[in-house]
């Protein structure tokens, strides 16, 4: 059965972050269970890995899950708390893999990412992606569909042959288009990076916004990511627990994750 992992639910920020003390950071500290580190999953299926987004935390996160193999890496967009981890590929590629490594970019990343990474363009074999163009590996279809933020960001739809889940960590909402693919689907994984009031509006969402999209696009379950945890209002892994648990089928997410699709 494939599966679809949750390497990390945190914001850009991350938690505990190294210059914060808020609530939120000190639980971390204090209890481990409790750290996020920077926003990333995978998928597996038929022996096939696939990264989605390379954070600044990769190396940690993929040690911690004992991910041993990458078949592909699929970014959602160009923001550096998505694509800063892609350096840590290199001597995989160089070392075990030997060839090439599939890394689907947004099309108006690829001359960033020849910027940025010149010395690794020997590692990756760039394929712009295309929205609602259907990506199949193994027995999934990952789908990158249109998101609400403030430059070009998929969120992707991935499809087995009896589930759909919905993986959305940095949108404002969703186009109308986009609820038309995703609706129903037995999981929405989505942003809710702010707890209380929502900075950056046109960017990311609320755990109260996040809640109401899924109530919304009518998903099964709902689960919170891209959890900043200390903005606007600093709140405890505990205490949030505790404010969403009034709401139906909707979870916390939490670095390691696992859901059976």
């Amino acid at each position: 059965m494939p599966q679809f992992r949750i390497l990390g639910s945190g914001a850009g920020t991350g938690v505990p972050s190294f210059f914060c003390s808020c609530p939120a950071c000190q639980e971390a500290r204090e209890n481990p269970e409790y750290t996020r580190t920077r926003s990333g999953a995978s998928v597996l299926t038929n022996n096939t890995m696939v990264l989605i987004d390379a954070s600044p935390d990769l190396r940690s996160q993929l040690v911690k899950n004992n991910i041993t193999k990458i078949d592909s890496v699929f970014l959602s967009h160009w923001h550096y708390d998505h694509f800063s981890g892609l350096g840590e590929l290199e001597y995989y590629v160089k070392l075990d893999r030997i060839e090439k490594l599939p890394l689907y970019l947004p099309p108006s990343a690829v001359a960033q990412f020849e910027s940025a990474f010149p010395n690794l363009l020997d590692i990756f074999n760039i394929i712009p992606w295309q929205f609602g163009q259907r990506y199949q590996f193994g027995e999934v279809c990952l789908t990158p569909l249109v998101a609400n933020h403030s430059i070009e960001t998929a969120g992707l739809l991935i499809e087995s042959n009896e589930k759909r889940l919905a993986y959305f960590t940095d949108t404002s909402g969703l186009p109308e288009e986009t609820e038309k693919f995703v609706s129903g689907a037995d999981w929405l994984i989505c942003d809710a990076t702010f707890y209380g009031k929502n900075w950056y509006p046109h960017s990311h969402m609320s755990v109260e916004q996040a809640v109401e999209l899924g109530r919304q696009v009518k998903a099964k379950e709902t689960i919170l990511t891209h959890l900043s945890m200390h903005y606007s209002q600093a709140v405890t892994t505990e205490a949030l627990k505790s404010a969403v648990s009034r709401y139906p089928n909707v979870l916390v997410a939490h670095d390691g994750m696992v859901i059976e699709i």
